[in-house]
């Protein structure tokens, strides 16, 4: 078809860098043919008696200088080579890329300052025990770009998407039961984090959601949350965090009337309409394992895009250059310390 290229371009522009170069390979051979030939109108060149004895002795000297322009011409043509750069392809890698754009959104309501956890053997709150348990999870994502929603009766972004989990370590271990309020708006969280993950590539996108309640403020509802993360392609794991004997029960029984401690229903729900998983931590230990399950559904490293690496080769189109133009030099150089001698 006309307008098309010759199929023989595209695959020398894989095998030289500058493939242009090569066109400097025939300007000898123009230069010589297009410049007029110099005739010298000169006196007979007189030369001493030892300088014809040791012409007349160096015959092979002389054959050899006979080739000097084929020499010179090779070695010009692999200069003209190495010039253009040589390439060779490799295997094609997929070197290992940052795996996600992860976000966690952890709960700041009341019920987080219920004591019914322990760090060591010492009791604390529910909130000091999910620092401690974050604050390992995030020494094991380096790579990842993190972000952090603390959410109560409202959700608000503590630290925007980034690469220095240190800052966003501070950030969690300077908040406090309260900041936000004392209800949870669960939806308003799922909501906040679909926002702030919408630059990230599609695929990559994660919230980890830590809550101990029941979704009982906010402008939007769990399952309304989960529909727009599973829409913007937001993968949520939530975690019910909390001992059984905690709000609403007695000994670990739940009493009647009252309402459940947390609404393990609902976070169900928002991790099978978005593709992730609900897990249940009523201690530390658990809520460790869980973190760690985590690791092993969500790796660090994934495949990066395919790479062809590629090796320059000119060194070796060089150096035969230079072989040959010492060739070429040697039966003047020889010309010259016979005709001294």
């Amino acid at each position: 078809m006309t307008g098309e290229l010759p199929a023989w371009l595209p695959a020398l522009r894989e095998m030289f860098a500058w493939p242009w170069w090569l066109l400097a390979m025939p300007l000898p051979w123009l230069v010589r043919r297009l410049l007029p030939t110099s005739h010298s109108r000169g006196g007979a060149l007189r030369v001493p008696y030892r300088g014809l004895a040791a012409l007349a002795t160096s015959g092979s000297a002389a054959a050899g200088a006979s080739k000097t322009p084929w020499l010179l011409w090779a070695a010009w043509c692999l200069l003209c080579i190495a010039a253009a750069r040589p390439l060779q392809w490799g295997e094609v890698e997929q070197p290992p890329r940052s795996a996600r754009d992860l976000m966690l959104a952890v709960d700041l309501s009341g019920s987080m300052s219920e004591e019914d956890m322990f760090v060591g053997r010492r009791p604390v709150d529910r909130l000091t025990a999910a620092k401690a348990v974050i604050a390992d999870f995030l020494e094991r994502r380096a790579g990842d770009r993190i972000g952090l929603i603390v959410f109560g009766q409202r959700a608000y972004a503590m630290t925007p998407m980034t690469l220095d989990r240190e800052s966003v370590r501070q950030q969690l271990d300077a908040t406090v039961v309260g900041l936000v309020g004392r209800e949870t708006a669960i939806g308003d969280a799922v909501g906040l984090a679909v926002k702030r993950l919408q630059d990230a590539p599609r695929g990559q996108r994660l919230l980890i959601l830590l809550t101990d309640g029941v979704s009982n403020a906010g402008a939007l509802t769990p399952d309304k949350a989960a529909e727009l993360a599973r829409d913007a392609g937001v993968r949520v794991h939530t975690i019910a965090f909390g001992s059984d004997a905690g709000a609403g029960g007695l000994f670990g029984f739940q009493m009647p009337g009252s309402e459940p401690a947390i609404d393990e229903a609902a976070l169900q729900r928002i991790a099978d309409t978005t593709g992730g998983r609900a897990f249940r931590a009523r201690d530390t230990g658990e809520l460790a394992g869980i973190y760690g399950e985590i690791d092993r559904l969500e790796p660090v490293e994934q495949p990066g895009p395919a790479l062809r690496p590629r090796i320059e080769r000119y060194p070796l189109p060089l150096g035969a250059a230079c072989g040959l133009l010492l060739l070429a030099l040697l039966p003047q150089l020889r010309l010259r310390r016979e005709a001294a001698a």
